[in-house]
């Protein structure tokens, strides 16, 4: 029988049993006061625990006094402990899934967990808390209204700016995970492929002791981070939605602008200029220029 008992302060509790269900339980992004009753009792109560790493989950576990053997669900070892999952979830077990931090499914491969647990008509639970992303984006001023949440960005610089290039456009705050060490080299992509004054904000240890909220215009950031060595932390990066300067310009101004521009500038260097005026894309620029050029 699982050991139901979890502890709030001086205060020892049971959790109520479980229903079977696969459960995806929201954990604290930093500050581990930031959970859930419910994502305690849920986590203390489950019959089976599945973490990205027992060595984080067990920091959790021993705040609260919870008394589980998690089990590892990760990119690595994903069909042989999804198929382990399942086949408890097939037993009429509850089992709980829980990332290192924030949401699980966020940026993990939980969802390959999930997807295959609806497909046996296997009931599952969300079980809300913090998020990286939207405790970020809150503290930034930039629009809410509007966001599309992009993960991480690729490793390398040319498919990394082909992924900006797609994302341009969107009417939306961008909201995107990165890593350190890799912070200025896409702030420089991201000057770049948005231009130099479109505002940006690096947020870094939301929710933890050195938690810090940047706002200024992405060139700026650039040349604040531009030490690699320096930075440290869980890194949210969040770029403004692009202005409406592309309603201001006609196809005609365009081309006349594009004409200009390439007598002074390569193609792809006359490009990146006029998508920074006029706020279209680099690339369907580039394009009209090689077209025109052959005109």
């Amino acid at each position: 029988m699982t050991d139901r008992k979890y502890i709030i302060g001086a205060n020892a509790y049971e959790a109520p049993a479980l229903e079977p269900a696969l459960y995806l339980v929201a954990t604290p992004i930093g500050n581990l006061g930031d959970i859930t009753l419910r994502a305690i009792e849920t986590i203390a109560a489950a019959d089976v625990l599945a973490c990205e790493d027992t060595r984080v989950t067990r920091i959790l576990l021993d705040r609260y006094g919870i008394h589980q053997k998690p089990i590892v669900y990760q990119e690595h070892n994903v069909e042989e402990a999804g198929k382990k999952l399942l086949g408890a979830l097939e037993d009429n077990q509850s089992v709980a899934l829980v990332s290192d931090a924030g949401m699980p499914l966020i940026s993990d491969p939980g969802f390959r967990l999930v997807a295959e647990a609806r497909e046996k008509n296997i009931k599952i639970v969300p079980v809300p808390g913090a998020s990286a992303a939207l405790t970020a984006l809150i503290a930034t001023g930039l629009p809410t209204d509007s966001f599309f949440f992009s993960g991480f960005l690729p490793t390398k610089s040319m498919q990394r700016k082909a992924r900006l290039e797609e994302l341009a456009s969107i009417p939306a705050s961008l909201i995107f995970y990165e890593s350190p060490h890799r912070v200025s080299a896409t702030l420089a992509d991201m000057v770049e492929v948005f231009g130099k004054d479109r505002r940006g904000a690096i947020c870094r240890e939301m929710t933890k002791k050195f938690e810090t909220v940047d706002v200024a215009p992405l060139s700026e950031l650039h040349e604040r981070y531009n030490d690699s060595e320096k930075i440290r932390g869980e890194i949210v990066i969040i770029v403004e939605p692009p202005s409406k300067q592309e309603e201001k310009f006609d196809t005609e101004e365009i081309d006349k602008l594009l004409v200009e521009l390439a007598k002074d500038f390569s193609a792809a260097k006359a490009a990146a200029e006029a998508a920074r005026i006029t706020g279209h894309k680099k690339t369907e620029l580039y394009k009209r220029l090689l077209s025109l050029k052959a005109g």
